[in-house]
């Protein structure tokens, strides 16, 4: 019973919720593997540190001695997720799913291990389930309970068009949990109703239901909105050590503590020793150092990331700024936070906007010394960073919530 305990105690580590609990214990004293299912629509060529999140707990699991199924949604990428969506999602096409999910079946093994891994693709049940099937699935759920779903739910009361194969969406996803015959399913807070429909499922064909285990969704390095490649606010896994430790030398000081909380994999101990020690007085940059050679030694080596943060330091310290530069504090605003060409002209470093993201073209900026090229960055509430533009503008900015 104490080995039970830590184990779950193990897997709780980092989620939002375990629905069910009591049903998961039950599964665990089993004995057996469990079939622990995620799956991912191939929508984008490349991983980032926010797919990562999930990735790391199947890796946890898998050491635990669980079956992965790494679930490839080809057919449900031919439907679009909606989650989360104000309108219609475009599909893919099948040669880009196809061009896709060959890249993420070579990225994935970079935390999986491929020898306990198992790779599934969701047309080899769902294409043979034809037209009279998938009315059959259809006339398992309803109309009012897909509406239960918060984005479709805004989206009818806003009088958006709702096509009926987005409805199809989460049934199919999960009838995925049906046909694997699931123990466990995991996935982001924003799939959580789609899980949900995958444990009523189970039960409509006679199964034990799953249990749906959530993790927290990644914020990007404007430290807002979700880490997308379409934002530009994400770090790839496939990102060279200098870029990858770059960028998450760019996150705000408070956006770190989320990155240790949802990336480490250290001792929660010893990141509330540097929490403490930063309350303190310690140089959060420091931690941050710590936290860039973990990721970079993880998808990389630990030779590599040394040499990526020897290489900071040296670009840090040839285009340091003096340190007796005068401090001014903005506000964040409502949002929260300020993109980048509206900051550099709020702390009187341009005259415009249109002047900075000129300039930010020109790789005339930089931030902590880091050149920068990409004009849709912003920085958040918390965050402390030296500003320049050209050679002699500086300036140190805090941003406020005030």
């Amino acid at each position: 019973m104490e080995q039970l305990e830590r184990t779950f105690a193990l897997i709780r580590r980092g989620t939002d919720e375990i629905l069910l609990e009591d049903a998961l214990r039950r599964k665990l004293a089993l004995g057996r593997p469990l079939r622990i299912k995620a799956g991912f629509d191939p929508t984008a060529p490349d991983l980032h540190l926010g797919h990562t999140v999930l990735l790391n707990k199947l890796r946890q699991l898998q050491d635990l001695g669980h079956e992965i199924l790494f679930l490839i949604g080809d057919f449900t990428g031919m439907i679009g997720d909606p989650t989360g969506k104000s309108a219609t999602r475009k599909p893919l096409t099948r040669e880009q799913i196809q061009e896709n999910a060959a890249t993420y079946q070579d990225q994935v093994f970079r935390i999986l291990d491929p020898d306990r891994t198992r790779v599934v693709f969701n047309s080899q049940w769902l294409e043979p389930l034809g037209a009279s099937g998938l009315v059959q699935l259809a006339a398992r759920h309803t109309v009012a309970r897909m509406l239960e779903r918060d984005d479709f739910a805004k989206r009818y009361k806003g009088g958006q068009p709702i096509a009926i194969h987005e409805f199809l969406y989460p049934l199919i996803q999960g009838y995925d949990s049906v046909a694997l015959h699931a123990d466990v399913e995991l996935g982001g807070t924003d799939q959580k109703f789609n899980l949900l429909v995958g444990r009523q499922l189970q039960d409509a064909y006679g199964q034990e239901p799953q249990v749906v285990i959530t993790l927290p969704i990644l914020e990007g390095l404007d430290g807002i909105q979700k880490m997308s490649k379409s934002l530009g606010n994400y770090i790839g896994i496939t990102d060279s050590p200098d870029d990858m430790f770059g960028k998450i030398m760019s996150i705000s000081d408070d956006l770190m503590w989320r990155y240790f909380e949802l990336l480490s994999t250290r001792d929660l101990s010893e990141i509330q020793a540097w929490r403490d020690a930063v309350d303190e007085g310690a140089n959060p940059r420091d931690i941050k150092f710590e936290l860039g050679l973990e990721l970079v030694s993880r998808f990389h080596d630990a030779t590599q990331a040394r040499q990526a943060l020897e290489r900071f330091v040296a670009r840090f310290q040839r285009g340091a700024m003096p340190e007796d530069i005068p401090e001014q504090t903005l506000s964040a605003g409502g949002a929260g936070a300020l993109p980048i060409a509206n900051l550099l002209k709020a702390a009187g470093l341009v005259g415009s906007t249109s002047e900075a993201i000129r300039l930010i073209g020109q790789g005339a900026v930089r931030v902590d010394g880091e050149r920068i090229d990409d004009a849709r960055l912003v920085f958040a509430a918390g965050s402390r960073h030296v500003y320049q533009v050209g050679k002699r503008r500086i300036a140190r900015v805090r941003l406020s919530n005030d």
